[in-house]
């Protein structure tokens, strides 16, 4: 099934597109530290998806990918995974108890696990806080800025463009939270020729020619609702927006989400926001290009590997700099993005 999977993955992807889990996969290969290890894992299920669970599969672990009712994935994907070897989790599934349980958005914090979690996203920390048992965050540290800053960025632009939405040059862009993912929505903006302001609760650091206001002001918040063209939530946080639910409604701006959250609230019809309120770069065929994620869904698999055989503390987890240098490292030695990461990993050194 493993050479099945690989086969499969050379007609998309160059290895040069996932160097970490390339990398990964052949070390793996060799050591097979996962045999027998039964994996849940929540990551959302794309094509890219597939280069994580082969690097798995080379480990040795039996996988078993979940399909969240609120997280998004190509169907056509989630069919065909059973003949790689890759079982879909169904009610029974979700039952069972698994050595490690990869989560996403906590989605699958219920899952029993004997060695602990790992959880993909900021919003999903939130579940584990006082957790009794271990949790290593793939999303802290500074490789998932590759992911949201570049990545995620990038996508939120295709996917507009692919709605037509395609002349950003003079508009209005308003984005609120400046965290990873509003940085790299605010930097595509502002590249894409718009004028981007960035609404946040706290004073953030933010790419060059780009506003900040203050989220706590609500009058200057109204005023830039109903002068945006665009607008895009990024806070994380489920109902962020919904004290200004009337004036987005009112609004003639094109309103976006790329938040796993509904961060609008039930006030704001779903109608009402691109993709129903799903992240808009979930569109696409490939939410986000694998270049840009390859490091996270290695680091992601590093996590299973350091639950089942290190001792981590209750709780959450962070990965350590010496962890994502070695992740660096390999995409320095063969990746498409070497370069282009170099300004991001450089606080790593």
């Amino acid at each position: 099934m493993v050479d099945k999977l690989s086969s499969y993955i050379s007609k998309f992807y160059a290895p040069a597109e996932y160097p970490a889990l390339a990398a990964q996969a052949e070390r793996w290969r060799k050591s097979r530290p996962l045999a027998g290890k039964h994996i849940f894992d929540a990551t959302p299920v794309f094509r890219n998806t597939m280069v994580k669970y082969y690097a798995l599969l080379c480990a040795g672990a039996e996988v078993t990918a979940a399909v969240g009712e609120n997280i998004p994935c190509d169907r056509e994907i989630c069919r065909i995974l059973p003949e790689f070897g890759i079982r879909v989790a169904d009610a029974v599934a979700r039952g069972e108890t698994f050595d490690v349980v990869a989560d996403c958005a906590g989605s699958s914090r219920c899952v029993r696990s004997r060695s602990g979690y790992v959880e993909l996203t900021r919003s999903g920390l939130d579940h584990y806080r006082n957790w009794e048992q271990p949790v290593f965050s793939a999303d802290s540290g500074v490789l998932k800025k590759l992911e949201t800053i570049l990545g995620t960025g990038e996508g939120f632009l295709r996917a507009m463009k692919q709605l037509k939405y395609d002349d950003f040059s003079g508009k209005k862009v308003l984005v609120f939270g400046g965290g990873k993912v509003g940085r790299g929505v605010a930097h595509y903006a502002r590249c894409a020729g718009a004028q981007v302001t960035v609404a946040d609760m706290k004073k953030v650091d933010l790419p060059p020619d780009i506003t900040y206001l203050d989220a706590a002001n609500r009058e200057a918040v109204v005023a830039a609702i109903r002068g945006a063209w665009c607008i895009v939530s990024v806070t994380g946080v489920a109902g962020a927006l919904s004290p200004f639910a009337a004036e987005l409604a009112g609004s003639g701006a094109i309103i976006a989400n790329m938040g796993v959250e509904d961060e609008f609230g039930a006030e704001l019809p779903a109608s009402r926001v691109l993709n129903e309120k799903h992240p808009l770069n979930f569109i696409l065929d490939e939410p986000t290009h694998l270049k840009y994620i390859d490091a996270t869904m290695a680091l992601n698999n590093c996590g299973i590997e350091k639950l089942l055989f290190e001792t981590l503390p209750c709780g959450i987890n962070f990965p350590s700099c010496e962890l994502e240098r070695a992740i660096v490292q390999d995409i320095r030695n063969g990746g498409v993005i070497a370069s282009e990461m170099e300004f991001i990993v450089a606080e790593l050194y």
